[in-house]
């Protein structure tokens, strides 16, 4: 049986007997996964990624990468790994072509695989015209994707990046957020964000970390799933009044809301199919010889489940408490 690329088994981090950073954290990404590790600043994602790298510590529990156990002195695991830190800090003065050819002088390559790399690797980052330039120059969109190009030279099995979106302007963040996703397509991917839409745009699964615990880890689909209602808009000609009332008792329908003279939000049951209550509201709407206008949808956000994952734990770590 092949093993989970990452193990992340009761890991635990404190600091100076205080600040507990990492509290009895349990997570598994399978190959080929692109997990989204997912949460608020100060959650405990850099220190959990840390910890996954070896950097730091843990006080109790451990990480196992590939089938083998992670430790500061693991230094052939880490040749598999490739890590992008949240802001990098690049040497000013070198061009991206110096920067990473020394970056392949680190891992061993030989002088013909750290040019072929380099020169892949700075057109797919999109640095080609900027190749010469000296990276005091770049702007922090440009310095994340070289950092990205760097991280990649190793040729890495396992992908790890720390907030690659942060201080990116809205072009910067939709060509980084692409190429991660078109590397995903090769390679098992750790990203961590407190971006909801970024996760939810390119991750296939995720994990979300509250105060230093794990308080989900699943795929995409099952995180929505804890917001358990899908919403339909309708807007109508005619008198809502006696339809609102109608709707109450319509079996999936959970939640209605007026939006003015001629708009109802209805807030559906996921357990029902969307098609089969959209059929119950419009034979409902027939009966009441309303004018259908418009009728728009949409399912759970991933901002929503989120939200929600936070309020059910908060309420649990309250009735811990008394």
């Amino acid at each position: 049986m092949i093993p989970p690329v990452i193990q992340i088994s009761n890991l635990t981090k404190i600091f100076g007997r205080k600040l507990i950073a990492v509290n009895n954290v349990s997570l598994e990404v399978d190959a080929g996964e692109i997990l989204g590790f997912l949460g608020q600043n100060g959650a405990g994602k850099t220190t959990t990624i840390r910890l996954l790298l070896g950097l730091t510590r843990p006080t109790a529990g451990d990480v196992r990468v590939f089938g083998e156990k992670m430790t500061s002195n693991s230094s052939a695991l880490r040749r598999r790994i490739g890590y992008l830190p949240t802001n990098p800090k690049l040497p000013p003065r070198m061009t991206p072509i110096e920067y990473l050819d020394f970056v392949g002088k680190l891992f061993a390559l030989t002088k013909e695989e750290r040019m072929g790399r380099l020169s892949n690797l700075i057109r797919a980052v999109g640095l080609l015209p900027s190749a010469s330039r000296e990276i005091r120059g770049f702007s922090t969109g440009m310095v994340t994707r070289l950092g990205l190009a760097a991280a990649l030279m190793n040729d890495p099995e396992l992908l790890i990046l720390d907030e690659p979106t942060s201080g990116l302007d809205p072009a910067g963040r939709k060509s980084t957020l692409e190429l991660i996703l078109e590397i995903g397509k090769r390679k098992t991917v750790f990203i961590s964000s407190h971006i909801l839409s970024d996760i939810d745009r390119i991750c296939t699964h995720v994990g979300v970390i509250d105060d230093g615990k794990v308080v989900f880890s699943g795929s995409i689909k099952e995180m929505k799933k804890n917001t358990r209602s899908s919403f339909l808009r309708l807007e109508l000609d005619g008198d809502l009044n006696l339809f609102s009332e109608a709707l109450k008792n319509l079996e999936g329908v959970v939640e209605i809301s007026r939006r003015g003279d001629f708009a109802l939000d209805l807030g559906l049951d996921t357990n029902h199919k969307l098609s089969d209550v959209l059929g119950d509201v419009v034979g409902l709407i027939k009966r009441f010889n309303l004018d259908l206008i418009s009728v728009t949808s949409s399912s759970s956000s991933i901002e929503d489940a989120f939200l929600e994952i936070l309020k059910v734990e908060e309420s649990r770590g309250f009735l811990r408490a008394v």
